[in-house]
């Protein structure tokens, strides 16, 4: 076999690279570069290296490159913790990795995506001559319904909870971050990559410019009540010069994706929301899809705002679909009788 990570296992049982047990949490490598690190410290060949870097700069945004690594990381981890060396990776260990995925209570989305990244890599290895196989190929991955979220969201109600808590009990930046997460269904990633210098006006409007999924820059609305919590956390922040980060750590840092799951998370449970720890950013994203296509918002306009390319994506996230109180059929009846009122009396 062609020289994949030149790895021993002793080299993989570093307890530096030993990811959690139950594969859940921080991704051991939450960056392109970290996931480099990675492969380094575990004694991976140079050629092996370069070829990893290469893989990730195909990918068109570095949103989609972070996302990568992530979780290409969490096969080398599993690989540590198991003691395996992955130029030695056969389908078996392919097979007990997703095993291991799957007891550890991760979602079917969440498994496929982790076992895609991984063939993903090892294809691109092949193709570089950094490697005669891929273990991964040809496995049965865990299907993914499209016509369903797996995100777990919260209802209106839950989510005003969590807001008003937020609000009255958090900081003023943990506020802001909320409100702007439910009120404009952006990514969490692009938020927290906004600089100051992001907040504007448009047409009357206030606005926030944000980099979206393929490096896409997009524009989007300011709701009074964002706005007022953006404006109350700025209030706080002395260095405001365009290029800081819109949501900064006490040492200036923009705040980073981990913290914003453990805080989601940390703000539901105080405010008695169900199944808190399965909350994530994301779940702000889905209730803003969820509730509006529940009220009967044109599936055109929420598709456009949450910015999905397909409008199947969009569907998933439509709870009430094939309701029959949102039946089209009352509608045609409205015009049936408004055309019928119009006929001249015989």
């Amino acid at each position: 076999m062609a020289s994949l990570p030149a790895v021993t296992q002793a080299t993989f049982l570093d307890p530096i690279a030993s990811p959690p047990l139950s594969l859940r949490g921080t991704p051991p490598a939450s960056s392109p570069a970290a996931l480099l690190e990675l492969l380094g410290q575990a004694g991976a060949a140079p050629s092996v290296v370069e070829a990893t870097g290469t893989w990730l700069m195909r990918r068109d945004s570095e949103h989609t490159r972070t996302a990568y690594a992530k979780d290409a990381s969490w096969w080398l981890a599993w690989c540590a913790a198991a003691g395996t060396d992955p130029s030695a990776a056969r389908p078996l260990h392919a097979d007990q990795y997703d095993v291991a995925l799957r007891e550890s209570g991760l979602a079917k989305s969440t498994r496929a995506r982790r076992l895609a990244a991984a063939s993903s890599w090892y294809d691109y290895l092949v193709r570089a001559e950094c490697a005669d196989r891929n273990p991964f190929l040809a496995m049965d991955r865990p299907s993914v319904s499209a016509d369903d979220s797996p995100t777990r969201g919260m209802t209106p109600d839950q989510l005003a909870a969590f807001l008003t808590h937020a609000r009255e009990q958090e900081s003023a930046r943990t506020y802001a971050l909320l409100v702007l997460l439910a009120t404009t269904a952006a990514r969490i990633g692009s938020v927290l990559s906004a600089p100051v210098g992001a907040l504007g006006h448009d047409e009357g409007h206030r606005t926030i410019d944000l980099v979206t999924k393929g490096d896409h820059a997009k524009r989007f609305v300011l709701v009074p009540i964002a706005v007022e919590a953006v404006e109350a956390y700025l209030a706080t922040r002395e260095d405001l010069a365009a290029e800081q980060a819109l949501f900064a750590t006490r040492t200036g840092k923009p705040m980073d994706e981990p913290a914003a799951y453990r805080t989601v998370q940390r703000v539901a449970r105080a405010a008695g929301i169900p199944q808190a720890d399965k909350l994530s950013p994301h779940s702000l994203r889905h209730s803003y899809a969820t509730a509006l296509l529940s009220k009967g918002v044109a599936l055109a306009d929420v598709q456009d705002a949450m910015g999905h390319a397909d409008p199947r994506t969009t569907r998933r996230y439509d709870r009430a679909a094939g309701s029959l109180h949102r039946s089209p059929s009352y509608r045609m009846q409205e015009e049936i009788i408004k055309a019928m009122a119009a006929l001249p009396m015989t």
